[in-house]
C-alpha cells in the first residue's frame, strides 16, 4: 500500500469527500486527487502533515501514525533520520535494498540482515 492509498482509505473510513477532506485541510481537490492517485509527488511539510493526520485520527504514536509518517517518507523518496542513526542499519541498506530488487544475499550478508532485524 503506498501513501495515496492508505491516506484514500483513511478519508473514506471517516466517511469525507475528497472536497469536505480538502476543505478542512486547506488543500486543492484537484492536485489532492493526483497525490492520491500518485500522479503528483508529495510535498507537504511535517506541519500540514500531522494536521493531515489529526483530522483523520490518527494518534501520535499509534500504529497507523507511524504507518503514515513511514509512507509519507517513501512518498517523498527519503530514509527515515531514525534509519540514519544508527550504523549498523545504514551499513546494511545497500544489502538490504540489492535483495529487494532480487539479487541473492551471499551467506553472510544474509545473516547480517537476520542478525538486524532480531535486534530490531
Amino acid at each position: 500500500m503506498n501513501f495515496g492509498e492508505f491516506i484514500k482509505e483513511k478519508r473514506l473510513q471517516k466517511r469525507l469527500s475528497l472536497r469536505n477532506f480538502c476543505e478542512l485541510c486547506v488543500l486543492d481537490p484537484s492536485n489532492w486527487s493526483k497525490i492520491e492517485r500518485s500522479r503528483l509527488p508529495l510535498t507537504l511539510d511535517r506541519g500540514k502533515l500531522e494536521e493531515i493526520a489529526s483530522i483523520l485520527d490518527l494518534k501520535a504514536g499509534s500504529e497507523d501514525w507511524q504507518k503514515f509518517f513511514d509512507l509519507v517518507t517513501i512518498a517523498k523518496g527519503i530514509i527515515p533520520e531514525y534509519v540514519y542513526s544508527d550504523e549498523e542499519v545504514l551499513e546494511a541498506l545497500p544489502i538490504f535494498f540489492r535483495t529487494a530488487s532480487g539479487e541473492k544475499p551471499n551467506k553472510q550478508e544474509l545473516e547480517k540482515i537476520i542478525t538486524l532485524i532480531k535486534q530490531r
